[in-house]
């Protein structure tokens, strides 16, 4: 480029003093003729010459620009063609114009000029592009490379005619990616590993081959920690850690965790299966709050039943697993210690609230009555918090309410949530999830919640409880609470009606001792039994009017097989009692021959209702927690709202569909 010319450009101030000049030669041609005059023509060739001056000035610099400017088109030029990354030039019909050695370099191609770009990257709208008439970017996969394409319309008028090109940067990717996808692969996660009920898995086995199950166990995780390169540290006789990264994570996800089948596969002679859960904690900020979310992983692993492997991020959960069921354990400690908590707390409560799920059954109710009772015989006010009755438990309510042992026994949720305070005790029975219950406001009031339930456990359940007696392996809530009342036995004693409440509740869950029942159920009823309840009284509990004995028979009339071992129903009519009806009725298409599993919708209150039964091989619980609810691997449940009965029956069978291909 040439050199900026080596005169300034004439200032302003120069006139101001040419002018000054001038003016003082017409004063002193007023007092003198002969120096004015001088000083007047010296004036005079001032002007001729900032004049002359001036001119050459303006050529020369005019000179300078044109120079410059055909210096900058060259070195433009130059730049172009020697830019560090492909470029290429576009006609607007997509054909090439222009490209420089780096494109050529990149495509390898002899013959580019006029080629279409089409031919070289797809899914380019031009005409969009002239429209957005802005830079944009699209992602491209070309001869084992990642580029940014990046491609601006330029718009170049000549000759009165508007001509617009198409310039396409293409900037290769590839090794950021790479770099990328190994720090993604290589973060730190965090699994913990729990053998379910590891003492009662031995106990079930010979003696002489427990330690043959044992070094099973060790040589399957042995092998895991060799093919995913990790390690695993042993930090209990039934509890692991295990420290990988992601890449070996995604290997475990990639197979659906198979190792829980492998374990599951240990056989020597133990009558009970071997089983893991496994808690994963992921994408943490740091190896501790891995380790964090591992753990939280695990416990809900655990509430679930164990036999699964769960995922855990800070914002979703992915789930694996949950083929079996759980194992009864046959020690009651924990029951007794939970008597004795819920005592403690209970004495240390003025007032006591309780509630169950919304639309109560009698599990719900049964077991609301049973703390009831204990609290009565501790001497402290305690309500049930109930809005509306349901025909599922209207008659054992209504037997309540004309018993003076329960007088004032329920109050609204108004009057519960205008009374309540931080110390107020709030026991939530049948349920674990907030959005569940009678009453949510109650648990954001009180500072002091207890939770007796069940179900296996959710994503969304009820967090800093004072007691928290969950056990999913248990036939219904109503059993929880009879075994607690039997450790309290000397400071409590249940009324008739109590012991009915409780043995309808376990009836109902067990579907009258067919289903999820083991020897402590058993015992349960037999102690009820002792306390007074007449099994005739609680089979009155379960009849059902002519209307909704009607709706079942239509139901049954509408069901559809799927696969030849589904059943799915719905109801056409509403009722008061429709998920009363739809529950029996799904129990009603168990009993068809082959068939492994029932699918029941109803309506009400603009609600649909589902109702998914099971004889074990098919695991309900996944399928109803998909549509936001769950329950059991065998007995299960949602609801949903914004939909019509058919279209919430599309779904159902959507996700039945689904999980069908999964099997295949």
């Amino acid at each position: 480029m040439r050199n900026k010319p080596s005169f300034k450009i004439n200032m302003p101030e120069i006139n101001i003093y040419i002018l000054i000049i001038g003016i003082t030669s017409l004063i002193l041609l007023f007092y003198n003729l002969y120096i004015g005059s001088l000083f007047f023509f010296g004036f005079i060739y001032i002007v001729f010459h900032n004049w002359r001056i001036a001119n050459f000035r303006k050529k020369e610099w005019n000179r300078y620009i044109e120079t410059l400017s055909l210096d900058i088109d060259e070195t433009t030029k130059k730049a172009i063609m020697n830019l560090p990354i492909p470029l290429c030039i576009l006609e607007f019909d997509g054909n090439i114009s222009w490209y420089n050695k780096k494109f050529y370099d990149m495509t390898q191609s002899p013959d580019l000029l006029g080629e279409n770009i089409d031919n070289i990257i797809k899914n380019i709208n031009l005409r969009k592009v002239l429209n957005e008439n802005k830079e944009m970017y699209t992602e491209v996969s070309y001869k084992d490379r990642e580029y940014t394409v990046v491609y601006n319309v330029i718009k170049n008028e000549q000759n009165k005619q508007v001509k617009y090109l198409m310039m396409l940067y293409w900037i290769d990717k590839t090794e950021y990616l790479a770099l990328t996808q190994k720090y993604e692969e290589e973060k730190n996660i965090i699994m913990l590993i729990q053998v379910d009920g590891y003492d009662e898995v031995l106990k079930s086995a010979n003696e002489e081959k427990r330690s043959l199950i044992s070094v099973e166990l060790e040589r399957i995780l042995s092998g895991l920690e060799i093919s995913l390169q990790a390690a695993v540290k042993r930090t209990s006789k039934d509890k692991y850690i295990v420290i990988t990264n992601q890449k070996g994570l995604s290997k475990l996800q990639e197979n659906k965790f198979t190792i829980l089948d492998t374990i599951r596969d240990i056989d020597y002679g133990n009558t009970l299966p071997v089983t893991i859960s496994i808690g994963v904690g992921r994408d943490g900020d740091s190896i501790y709050e891995n380790i964090k979310l591992a753990a939280g992983a695990l416990d809900l692993a655990l509430g679930r039943g164990g036999d699964q492997a769960i995922v855990k991020t800070k914002d979703k959960f992915e789930f694996y697993g949950g083929k079996s069921k759980a194992v009864e354990k046959t020690t009651k400690v924990k029951s007794r210690l939970i008597g004795h908590a819920l005592k403690e707390i209970v004495s240390q409560s003025k007032t006591i609230y309780i509630m169950g799920h919304k639309y109560p059954d009698l599990d719900a109710m049964g077991a609301a009555v049973g703390i009831f009772d204990i609290c009565k015989s501790l001497k402290k006010e305690t309500y049930i918090v109930l809005d509306t009755v349901n025909e599922s438990i209207d008659e054992f309510v209504s037997r309540l309410n004309k018993c003076e042992y329960y007088k004032d026994l329920f109050i609204s949720k108004e009057d519960a949530i205008r009374n309540c305070t931080r110390d107020t005790l709030v026991v939530v029975v049948d349920t674990h999830r907030p959005s569940y219950t009678e009453c949510e406001e109650l648990l954001e009031i009180s500072k002091k919640v207890a939770v007796i339930d069940h179900h296996r456990k959710g994503v969304e359940f009820i967090q800093d409880t004072v007691l928290s007696f969950h056990e999913i392996y248990v036939s219904s809530t109503c059993e929880m609470v009879t075994e607690v009342v039997q450790y309290l036995e000397d400071d409590v004693k249940i009324n008739k009606l109590t012991a009915e409440g409780l043995l309808a509740g376990i009836s109902l869950d067990t579907k009258f001792f067919a289903f999820k029942t083991g020897v402590r159920t058993f015992e349960a009823a037999s102690y009820l039994k002792k306390a007074g309840a007449d099994t005739t009284e609680v089979k009155k509990l379960f009849r059902a009017n002519v209307e909704d004995f009607k709706t079942k028979a239509d139901i049954i009339g509408n069901t559809r097989i799927i696969d030849n071992r589904i059943c799915i129903s719905y109801s056409k009519t509403q009722s008061e009692n429709i998920n009363v009806v739809i529950a029996q009725a799904a129990d009603e298409l168990l009993t068809v021959k082959k068939i492994e599993a029932s699918f029941v919708l109803g309506e009400k209150d603009n609600t649909i209702f589902i109702s998914a039964r099971s004889l074990g091989k098919i695991n309900v619980h996944v399928l109803m927690e998909k549509l936001g609810g769950g329950g059991h691997m065998d007995i299960a449940g949602a609801q949903m709202e914004g939909m019509s009965i058919k279209e919430a029956y599309e779904k159902v069978n959507e996700i039945i569909e689904q999980y069908l291909r999964e099997e295949d």
